[in-house]
């Protein structure tokens, strides 16, 4: 007789040993538990130790899923009281970056109990695999012991009992392993079938077994039926490897039924393998975009410039650029169990690289503003010891000295900023004020020298045009020596004044040609004429031309940004700022003659 109707559906099996890898099952009794936690009363950690060293005390077969619960709990309780521990160390002016929780002593116990209960799950699991592969072996050896009373012909009803005897064998003998259970299974029933189709015995006591064997598996059929309205689809998958498991141990039916009856048990459990297939699936294509769409975050953090922040305000907008990608996260529902592990290691790494890089950022920042405040503070000492002196000269130039010197400190903490600054700038002005009223007897020289000094610009302005070029210059060159001549003017006047005798000054040059830029310029021009023809003249000329054009740029550049150090607001700081825009000015000047230079060589290559 032949028990096809009993052979295992491929399909039922892979699915049912993705139950069994604990990846479906896993995701269902994390399920279940997180709902019984959130709607727990929430023990303390003491309580929560001593139910872990409990469950540590019980057989492993009996711990189940209870540690993943007590677990969720302590850490929830861990958290809120990081969090705490956390906003506490903030209101105390600390950066957020730089905190680090406290260890937990009870944490650490926490974890050791957990640790054992790993252990001891972990040795039991290799026991089960142990008797799993022992029972495997025990069934191959009844397997083969039917194949061998089924293989002697002429004693085959002699042996009816002990083969009823080894079928029972056989299915109280616990499970196999998972990849062996499908091929073994298959076996086992050739060598049943193998038997049947040798068996003389009374047709009524066969008919009987068939019949009673036909009624459990039309039984069986029904509730795989019902299975397909069932809404739970992971709770009708798991009932259908019960009927499965029934089918199994259910003995044959007639032969000209078999295949009927298997055919509808199997369209029955292929309605409900179909859709469990389709919830797979649509988990896995949902954990797919996840990955993907955390694979971008991690790529997104990843090229990330952490080394090129160098202000407060660069490290936090990247600060904000962070926390965003974090949230963009905590959007995103698990990836597979594979993946999800080690994408949220490599997105964690990233952040935590930021946020220790920004933590040194910080420390070495407030190390160094504390060390421009010391400095800062020392210059104010010195300069309030410099005070009360009466010797101006001297004390005008160390005074002058100490103000470039602060120039050079670098900037400190905002709170402290005004204060040092408003106390050095106090002892500074109070020398001043003091020199400004010991030498009020030479305001009245100093009028003198400016209204001598307007006497001279006047002179060079009312120089006819039509005047002798000879004799124009001779003319402002002794103007110009008498205004060497002339002494101090007074300090308010002293830059109006000069502008107005380098106006008039640069006006007269410019009527007359005293410094013969124009015949200078003309005889360039000639002799890029002369050069021409000759290439290689005209494209060295150019070179030590643009040279020098290159080093006037460079030596303005310096200029511009040390007038970038000179923003006092004293006297003496207006003049150095006033003398150093005239310095610049010429060099324009120089540079805009080189460019004409320039162009006149470009003209002629």
């Amino acid at each position: 007789m032949e028990l096809r109707e009993q052979s295992v559906n491929p399909e039922i099996v892979e699915t049912d040993q993705i139950l069994e890898n604990g990846q479906d099952v896993q995701n269902v009794n994390e399920e279940v538990v997180n709902s019984e936690a959130n709607n727990a009363e929430e023990p303390t950690k003491e309580q929560l130790i001593e139910l872990a060293a409990e469950l540590a005390e019980k057989p492993a077969a009996e711990i189940a899923q209870e540690v993943n619960k007590l677990k969720q709990q302590f850490h929830a309780i861990r958290k809120k009281e990081i969090e705490a521990e956390k906003a506490e160390f903030i209101e105390k002016g600390n950066e957020e970056a730089a905190f680090a929780p406290r260890v937990d002593e009870l944490e650490e116990k926490f974890k050791e109990i957990v640790a054992v209960i790993k252990e001891k799950k972990a040795a039991y699991i290799a026991e089960l695999e142990a008797q799993r592969q022992a029972n495997f072996e025990r069934k191959n050896a009844i397997i083969d012991q039917i194949l061998e009373i089924a293989a002697d012909t002429d004693n085959v009803n002699r042996h009816f009992d002990k083969i009823k005897d080894l079928q029972q064998e056989f299915k109280t003998v616990g499970e196999v392993p998972a990849t062996e259970m499908s091929e073994q299974w298959k076996r086992f029933q050739d060598a049943i079938e193998r038997y049947y189709d040798q068996l003389k015995i009374n047709k009524d006591l066969r008919d009987y077994d068939f019949k009673k064997n036909l009624e459990i598996k039309q039984l069986l059929i029904a509730e795989a039926q019902k299975l397909d309205e069932e809404a739970d689809v992971i709770v009708a998958f798991r009932r259908l490897q019960d009927l499965h498991e029934k089918w199994r141990e259910t003995g044959p039916v007639a032969k000209d039924i078999r295949e009927e009856i298997w055919t509808q048990f199997k369209d029955a459990s292929a309605a409900v393998n179909k859709k469990y297939q389709a919830h797979f699936e649509e988990r896995k294509s949902r954990e797919q975009e996840n990955e993907n769409a955390k694979t971008a975050i991690c790529e997104r953090v990843e090229a990330l410039d952490f080394d090129s922040l160098k202000s407060a305000a660069a490290w936090d907008e990247m600060t904000k650029t962070i926390l965003a990608a974090q949230e963009d996260w905590k959007k995103l529902g698990f990836a597979s169990k594979k993946m999800n592990n080690a994408l949220f290691a490599r997105f964690r790494q990233t952040c935590d690289r930021f946020f220790e890089m920004k933590a040194d950022f910080f420390k070495r920042t407030k190390d160094e503003l504390a060390t421009n405040l010391e400095k800062k503070i020392a210059l104010c000492e010195r300069a309030e010891a410099l005070k009360d002196s009466t010797d101006w000269k001297k004390t005008t130039d160390e005074l002058v000295a100490l103000q470039k010197e602060w120039k050079t400190v670098g900037t400190v903490a905002k709170k402290h900023s005004d204060t040092v600054w408003k106390r050095f700038l106090a002892a500074c002005d109070y020398f001043f004020e003091q020199k400004k009223k010991s030498t009020s007897g030479t305001r009245r020289t100093e009028q003198a020298n400016l209204a001598a000094k307007k006497e001279v610009i006047e002179q060079i302005v009312a120089i006819d045009n039509e005047t002798p070029r000879d004799q124009a210059i001779a003319k402002v060159k002794e103007l110009m020596a008498q205004w060497q001549q002339i002494g101090h003017v007074p300090f308010k006047e002293k830059d109006a004044v000069y502008e107005a005798y380098r106006k008039a000054v640069n006006e007269a040059y410019e009527r007359f040609d005293i410094k013969e830029t124009k015949a200078n310029f003309a005889n360039f021009e000639n002799s890029i004429n002369e050069m021409s023809g000759n290439k290689d003249k005209l494209y060295r000329e150019r070179e030590r031309l643009v040279r020098a054009y290159e080093q006037k740029k460079a030596e303005l550049q310096t200029y511009e940004n040390n007038l970038g150090f000179f923003n006092s607001k004293s006297k003496s700081g207006d003049s150095m700022v006033r003398e150093m825009e005239r310095k610049m000015q010429r060099i324009k000047d120089d540079i805009e003659v080189l460019e004409k230079k320039i162009g006149v060589i470009d003209s002629k290559l």
